[in-house]
């Protein structure tokens, strides 16, 4: 299910069942495998392929977390694999979570709130 509101490159191939919301953008030749979700504030660049069961950019894990606009950026050419998770930032870290390029995030891996990675 794609939110109509979501920004995708004409390109972009989403796989069954997966969930892209509202404020997501993804570049270029990424390929969202079924089953993933990617959620909330989250920008995902070009060429990046993301496995089944991928939860990306859902709230941080923080008890803290009240609801701000933060962030998570994804640059180009990234793989994540099978259920890896990764979470915006929060008020307390600059409210943005960023992977760089050409990252390999494996299964489980989990980039939690205002990590910088690559």
């Amino acid at each position: 299910m794609i939110d109509p509101r979501a920004d995708l490159d004409s390109d972009v191939e989403v796989g069954p069942y997966s969930i892209i919301g509202p404020q997501v953008k993804i570049g270029k030749g990424t390929k969202i495998r079924s089953h993933v979700v990617v959620e909330g504030r989250t920008k995902i660049g070009e060429g990046n392929v993301i496995f089944s069961f991928a939860t990306v950019g859902t709230v941080p894990q923080d008890m803290k977390y009240k609801g701000e606009a933060s962030e998570l950026i994804i640059g180009n050419y990234n793989t994540i694999r099978e259920y890896a998770s990764l979470n915006p930032g929060t008020q307390g870290g600059g409210m943005v979570t960023q992977v760089g390029d050409y990252n390999l995030l494996m299964m489980y891996c989990h980039i939690a709130h205002d990590c910088t990675l690559g």
